[in-house]
């Protein structure tokens, strides 16, 4: 004796023919465990003494205040790439996982702005705001060549030859200028809490207040942020296009 045939039949659901799973993106951070870069935790460690003595011959000058030193933006930079560098260093030396592209690569557009700011507006013979020669001591100098030429250079250098490439993300760069736009707030704020005749009252020529106005220093706020966002663009287009040092040839 067979079962009664029920007489409503409930539909059900068709069977798939193939089924395709979405496609899931992994980081390579949660699948590659970081490995031991001793060597590259020292060289880092060396940029970071080498910014740290810039900044300590500054600070230490006799003919400047320490306060009026920090308020650079030279001063600012050097400080923010020591201390990135060695928690880079760090990482490199623990295997931990290294840092933020965006936090290194920060610290890499703020001194190479800083020194392309002080090359080409300040010490460029051609420039009308070129600061003139012979008015600081030696180790003035010599501060002057690490903080400007020596740190950048070193950096760079770690950027190209110790740093993954196509880590850096145009969305980044506009983030980047809100540093420098705080500055700018910063020492305009300065220049007019401190008494008119003031020494170092407005620390960079092309933001003296007091001798141009608020109208060309503000333009000239302008084109020095123009020109930075250039150049972080141009550092995310490079990061891009750059050979991968960690990457194995086929």
């Amino acid at each position: 004796m067979t079962a009664p045939i029920p007489r409503d039949i409930p539909d059900l659901p068709p069977i798939p023919g193939h089924v395709v799973l979405p496609p899931t993106v992994v980081p390579a951070r949660a699948v590659l465990i970081p490995a031991r870069r001793r060597p590259v935790a020292a060289f880092r460690g060396l940029i970071a003494l080498l910014a740290l003595t810039g900044v300590a011959i500054e600070l230490l000058d006799a003919g400047i205040a320490p306060t009026t030193a920090l308020s650079h933006f030279t001063i600012q930079s050097g400080i923010l790439l020591a201390l990135v560098m060695l928690a880079s260093a760090r990482c490199a030396w623990s295997a931990h996982h290294p840092l933020p592209g965006a936090l290194t690569g920060a610290a890499l557009f703020y001194v190479i702005a800083a020194a392309l700011v002080h090359h080409v507006l300040l010490a460029h013979a051609s420039s009308p705001l070129t600061t003139p020669d012979g008015s600081g001591t030696a180790w003035q100098t010599a501060a002057t060549h690490i903080l400007h030429t020596a740190l950048p250079v070193a950096a760079a250098l770690d950027w190209l030859l110790l740093t993954p490439a196509g880590r850096l993300h145009l969305r980044q760069a506009p983030a980047w200028l809100l540093y420098p736009l705080a500055y700018l707030a910063f020492t305009l704020a300065r220049g007019e809490l401190l008494l008119p005749g003031a020494q170092d009252r407005y620390l960079y020529p092309f933001l003296d207040v007091a001798q141009h106005g608020y109208k060309i220093v503000l333009g000239n706020a302008l084109l020095i942020g123009l020109a930075l966002y250039a150049l972080a663009v141009l550092l995310v287009a490079l990061d891009h296009i750059r050979p991968d040092p960690f990457r194995r040839p086929r």
